[in-house]
């Protein structure tokens, strides 16, 4: 026979246990709208989706590349800066495009920034992909450009700037990433990163 103590505890016990088991599922995230492959995203580009989200928008009525939307960051659109449509080199349609005043200190941040964003958007949508190594290791070059060209932006205005994000860093990961980058392109990025 249970006494009423353990009767008690029982009930106590089979009611948690049910309204437990009762609870919804917890519910998957959803992937933002830029992220539509099945190709698990590295680190260091799944710990920046929050913030791209926030700030990107997509148009799935247009592909940039197999599977992935035209993006949008502030009005810039990826199709309007897109290296792919360039017969430069990455580097050279980024050292075209992705222009700063001769004191970058005047340089209109936002925008880069903006521009930036949609290349990492673009970035993540093509590594979300399979097979898209080749398309990544051009892309690389301009987005790392990019990165360049706010740091020394930066520097110019006297931001602190994290080891990750010196000029230094960033100039040597644009030579690195520069894929059929000619020698003059390569001169002309080491020139700029003296401008600061």
């Amino acid at each position: 026979m249970f006494s009423f103590r353990q009767l008690f505890v029982f009930a106590s016990a089979s009611a948690l246990l049910s309204s437990v088991l009762a609870a919804p599922a917890p519910i998957r995230r959803q992937n933002p709208c830029f992220v539509t492959g099945s190709v698990a995203l590295p680190a260091e580009v799944s710990s920046g989706l929050s913030a791209l989200t926030s700030a990107v928008t997509c148009d799935s009525s247009v592909q940039v590349a197999p599977g992935v939307p035209d993006v949008s960051s502030g009005g810039i659109k990826f199709s309007s800066i897109d290296f792919q449509k360039s017969s430069a080199s990455p580097l050279g349609f980024a050292l075209q495009t992705f222009t700063t005043p001769a004191d970058p200190a005047n340089a209109d941040l936002e925008t880069l920034q903006n521009q930036l964003n949609t290349y990492l958007a673009f970035e993540a949508g093509v590594r979300s992909q399979p097979n898209s190594s080749a398309l990544l290791s051009k892309l690389k070059g301009p987005k790392f450009f990019l990165q360049f060209q706010i740091a020394r932006v930066n520097q110019a205005n006297g931001v602190q700037l994290g080891a990750a994000d010196t000029v230094e860093h960033q100039l040597g990961k644009v030579v690195k990433n520069a894929v059929g980058a000619s020698q003059a392109e390569i001169d002309q990025v080491n020139a700029l990163a003296t401008q600061v």
